[in-house]
């Protein structure tokens, strides 16, 4: 197997959790982002994957998948222990409605291509870039801060105290937010969630500064 992966990417840093839950040996193969125009952007790379984004994964036999999303739900299906979604219907559909508003809602508009749209060609500075990161962040984990807290699915993680695929995309928005200085105790039940996810063994492997690209 093989993860094409950039240390600071939040959709890379989702399925590096998901293959460490699994204990699935892989290759790392970096792609810095922001090094030499992007090395995303060079013909090698858009040969893995057109789209020019990370990460991309190869599996044993040779398929190339992209969005983390799509490759987590593949590793579930192909290595379904430990599960990352709960048995029932209606539970799996929360689980996937916490990770969605993660990877559907905040993210994509606060990811490296919106940012440097908004800087080289709208013309905003990096103050005005910086407050638009925020902003997205803290409006998305206001109403997901509700959500959890009122649930009562809601345990150590996001659906009780094992981990799920929404945790796989909390964790990871929680770096981002910590990046861009956002004071993430206003949200105490999405930092209890991240704090303890922290203290297990896949996450700590897969988080940014521990990986081979890691600066």
């Amino acid at each position: 197997m093989k993860l094409y992966s950039y240390f600071r990417s939040s959709a890379s840093y989702r399925v590096r959790i998901a293959l460490n839950l699994k204990n699935l040996s892989y290759e790392y193969v970096p792609i810095h982002l922001v090094r030499d125009g992007g090395e995303q952007l060079k013909p090698a790379y858009l040969e893995v994957n057109p789209d020019a984004i990370v990460p991309a994964f190869v599996d044993d036999e040779g398929h190339t998948l992209q969005q983390s999303l799509a490759i987590i739900e593949y590793l579930e299906e192909t290595h379904p222990e430990p599960p990352l979604l709960p048995q029932s219907p209606a539970d799996r559909a929360h689980v996937r409605s916490l990770a969605l508003q993660v990877a559907c809602e905040i993210h994509p508009v606060d990811n490296l291509r919106v940012l440097k749209y908004l800087k080289h060609t709208v013309g905003a500075d990096d103050a005005t870039k910086d407050a638009w990161y925020r902003h997205w962040i803290e409006a998305g984990f206001a109403t997901l801060e509700q959500r959890l807290a009122s649930d009562s699915r809601t345990g150590k993680l996001s659906f009780g105290d094992t981990p799920t695929v929404a945790d796989l995309c909390i964790v990871p928005q929680v770096y981002n937010a910590n990046r861009f200085k956002i004071d993430t105790t206003r949200y105490p039940t999405i930092q209890r969630i991240n704090d303890y996810a922290l203290t297990l063994d896949a996450f700590a492997r897969a988080a940014p500064g521990v990986q081979p690209d890691s600066e």
